[in-house]
Parts: structure tokens; sequence; C-alpha cells
């Protein structure tokens, strides 16, 4: 076991809120599990992580209750679940030492949201060395408001507003960004040598 899956944020938090109705990839528990069905048959180790907002009282909250994953995924015995505080999987957690005590050096990452949580674990990835590929059509994000729009502007406002960057963009960018110096970007299909 060399290589590990980093599956990150794929919780019920997200689906609480309106933005969800909006999101690129509503069927990603399907993409995720595809995935992880191949790091365990290939003896891989999968890692799983959540986000948590201690104290916000929002979604991300535990208090709330939503702060696990979401229905399908279901991590097998051995495989850690972490919770983080931060953007990235490893500030806030103890996953670069799980991975350096198991000689683990090359990382795939999937999850939610493609440009936060899963670019900003692939950059850090990178940085402390890791080989990394980044399972685009496994990450899923949701439009972006305008820095200028209203922060109370509802979902049908935020899809009309022609300054919002939408998904198909933003993945896109996260791509570009990537790809060369950060990881090398892959699909489902071509990870699993299956047809979409």
């Amino acid at each position: 076991m060399n290589k590990a899956l980093l599956v990150v944020d794929v919780q019920e938090s997200f689906r609480q809120r309106p933005l969800w109705q909006a999101i690129s990839n509503p069927d990603i528990v399907t993409k995720v599990n595809r995935l992880v069905d191949l790091a365990r048959a290939e003896g891989d180790l999968v890692v799983w992580v959540l986000h948590s907002e201690p104290g916000s009282g929002g979604v991300f909250d535990p208090v709330n209750g939503h702060n696990r994953l979401q229905e399908g995924l279901v991590p097998a015995d051995g495989e850690p679940l972490l919770t983080k505080t931060s953007h990235n999987a490893f500030t806030t957690t103890n996953l670069h030492q799980l991975l350096t005590q198991r000689g683990i050096r090359e990382l795939g990452v999937a999850g939610i949201r493609t440009e936060q949580c899963c670019e900003t674990t692939t950059r850090v990835a990178s940085d402390l060395g890791y080989d990394v590929t980044f399972v685009t059509d496994a990450t899923a994000t949701n439009p972006i408001a305008h820095r200028d729009a209203p922060a109370d502007q509802t979902v049908a406002e935020l899809l009309a507003d022609p300054r919002t960057l939408h998904s198909a963009e933003i993945i896109a960018r996260t791509e570009y960004a990537l790809s060369g110096r950060f990881a090398t970007i892959r699909t489902v299909a071509e990870l699993t040598g299956t047809a979409e």
C-alpha cells in the first residue's frame, strides 16, 4: 500500500444548503464509490475527511447533526475518518503523519468543493511532496457569487446574475491551475478503465 484516496467533505452539510440545487455533480456519491471500490481492490488506503465549524451555528456545526458522510458512503474497517477545521485536509488533522507512517506518497483527491477544500488539499499535498491525482469528475462545486453581490442573494438571483462564476468555469479554472504544477488531472473513467 503506497497510495491513498482522500475523500474530502462529501458530507450531508452541503445538502442542507439551498445551493445544493445548483451543485455541479449531484451524483457525486456514485463517482466517489467507484474510486473507493478501485482503491480497495488495489489495496490502497481510503481516507475520509469531514469539515467542521464548531460554534458557528451553521450546517457545518457538529451540534446540528449534518457532519456525516452522505448516504451511500460507508468507510470500511480500518479506514480513517478525520475531521478538519481548515480548508485543506492536512493543517488541522494528523493526515500527513498517518500517510507518512504508512509510506504513502501517492494520493487521489475527490470531494466537495472542487476549488476550495479539494484544490487546497491538493496544493498542500503537492507542497508536502506527494504525487497527486485530482479526479475532477469526482468533485463537485456550486456557482460563486461576485464579490459585490448581495449576501442574501437567492439561488435564482445568483444564477441570473451575469457576474456569477458558474460551476463549469470554476472546474475548468481549477484544472488549469493544478495541472502540471500541483497534480495530474484524471477522470473516474480514466482511472477505472470503464466508459461513462
